[in-house]
């Protein structure tokens, strides 16, 4: 049986998902990947949950990335297939959740970790949380995201320092950037998050889903299917589309008012 990784905590609207594996600094594995997707869709069909935190368990690391010895010996073309697109295809997913995610980053992200933290909406770090793309380190490069939607983050130059450079960059600095929101004391970090968490959950829950996907088109995250989902969602509501079922139930040609 597949060890568990990747656990879901739900507190009444607010559910908290945690990369459990300290003993590795939440390092990821293929396995893991599958167990993200699996809870990214848990939540997106859980009508009952409004907000979702993402946090890393223990004290030293919300995540440091691809555990190296997990894709030391792949042959390039199962890198590119089982490991690098595998990982884009599921950070995507929680990039394009429809609740607001909260990343509580409640120690170091590095590498995937970072990417991973930057799925979220918004990012609550520990003082002590430190973050970097170190892949160049190791005759790599960032393969999740870490130059696509951190540039868009942060902007093209920060991303450049970050993954050319290999430099560890404080929460303060992380914040001055705009990689994070806010900077707490570590052992405040879920708790705030948590406080955040219920406040968003207060609000009309399909307006911030809404408005979420709006943002996202408007930085160039699925453009296409916003509009195309927020068009269906009108044209559903109008009286024609009423009359397009009963006609087509009752087999006559329909009558459209334009209404």
């Amino acid at each position: 049986m597949t060890d568990r990784f990747i656990s879901i905590v739900r507190d009444a609207a607010v559910a908290a998902v945690t990369v459990d594996r300290p003993a590795r600094l939440n390092a990821l594995t293929p396995g893991m990947l599958d167990q993200l997707e699996d809870a990214a869709r848990e939540l997106e069909a859980d009508d009952q949950t409004r907000v979702v935190i993402l946090t890393g368990g223990g004290v030293k690391a919300f995540c440091v990335g691809a555990d190296i010895n997990e894709w030391a010996a792949l042959k390039p073309l199962d890198m590119w297939r089982h490991w690098v697109r595998r990982g884009h295809q599921v950070f995507d997913q929680w990039a394009r959740l429809r609740q607001p995610v909260i990343a509580a980053i409640n120690g170091h992200a590095f590498g995937g970790g970072l990417e991973l933290a930057i799925t979220a909406d918004v990012r609550i770090a520990a003082q002590e949380a430190r973050f970097a793309l170190p892949e160049a380190s190791i005759a790599t490069c960032p393969g999740w995201s870490g130059t696509q939607r951190l540039v868009r983050l942060v902007g093209a130059s920060r991303a450049k320092y970050l993954a050319l450079s290999g430099a560890r960059v404080t929460a303060a600095d992380a914040q001055a950037c705009g990689l994070v929101h806010e900077v707490v004391a570590q052992e405040r970090v879920l708790e705030h998050a948590h406080r955040l968490a219920r406040d968003m959950a207060a609000r009309a829950p399909v307006s911030l889903q809404l408005t979420k996907q709006l943002i996202n088109a408007a930085s160039g995250e699925e453009t296409g299917s916003t509009l195309e989902a927020m068009a269906g969602a009108l044209a559903a509501s109008t009286e024609d589309a009423a009359e397009g079922i009963r006609s087509f139930q009752e087999k006559r040609p329909p009558v459209y008012a334009g209404r």
